[in-house]
């Protein structure tokens, strides 16, 4: 099983350059989604170069000017893509600031990852850091109104920027009650409903948009009357 041997390779064993740069060998195997345009392929995080897909608590509108989690459209779009020719290998471009690899990805068939999500409108082109390298398979989505083209949506770097911005809060987002009730109801991308209590793994990034349904809960108990399951973690 080569590919192995080459993730291995690639975790265990960087090289450096004699210009100190970091130089490593491919990344080759099964990958894992984490989000829209970020993988792991034996543990390793991989930031998929050139793009940016929505995050996962991002909501958009569709063409019927209605919210929906297209963070977590883009992910499944994502994985809906990898799964249809393995392994994936990944090409070392650089180290971004959180300690993530970030690469140029390809399918066993060759396709390219980035390119493909551009297309079919569940990323955009990245500027920043594509030089417009995927410039035209997005105009080609906005051509077509596919994935996020379909309605209306805020690019994800514009999104991050407000969320770090405390004073800014997303219009389509309901804040932290302030009575105390602070068990969150969240619905899943398959519909189920789901409450998180405080200190659970994915508390945090767990955001409630009471417009399509969610909403918060005082105890486990009212939780649990109203048809909600306790999140296994």
């Amino acid at each position: 099983m080569p590919f192995i041997f080459a993730a291995l390779a690639f975790v265990a064993s960087p090289a450096v350059s004699a210009h100190g740069a970091e130089s490593v060998q491919p990344l080759i195997g099964r990958a894992s989604v984490i989000d829209g345009d970020t993988i792991e392929i034996a543990g390793e995080r991989v930031r998929i170069n050139g793009i940016d897909a929505p995050e996962s608590s991002q909501l958009c509108q569709d063409q019927h000017q209605r919210s929906y989690r297209c963070g977590a459209i883009a992910a499944g779009a994502l994985d809906k893509l990898l799964a249809q020719s393995r392994p994936l290998r990944c090409e070392f471009v650089e180290r971004d600031q959180y300690g993530r690899v970030v690469g140029d990805c390809f399918r066993a068939d060759g396709v390219n990852v980035a390119a493909a999500l551009v297309r079919a409108g569940m990323a955009l082109d990245w500027p920043r850091y594509s030089s417009g390298a995927y410039a035209n398979e997005q105009s080609v989505a906005a051509a077509a109104k596919a994935g996020l083209w379909q309605g209306e949506f805020q690019p994800p770097w514009e999104w991050r920027a407000e969320q770090r911005n405390s004073s800014i809060v997303a219009p389509l987002i309901a804040p932290v009650t302030s009575d105390g009730c602070g068990i969150k109801g969240n619905i899943s991308r398959s519909g189920e409903q789901i409450y998180h209590i405080p200190g659970m793994r994915d508390y945090d990034q767990t955001q409630i948009n009471e417009r399509a349904g969610e909403r918060w809960f005082c105890s486990e108990a009212e939780a649990q009357d109203a048809g909600w399951r306790r999140a296994q973690r």
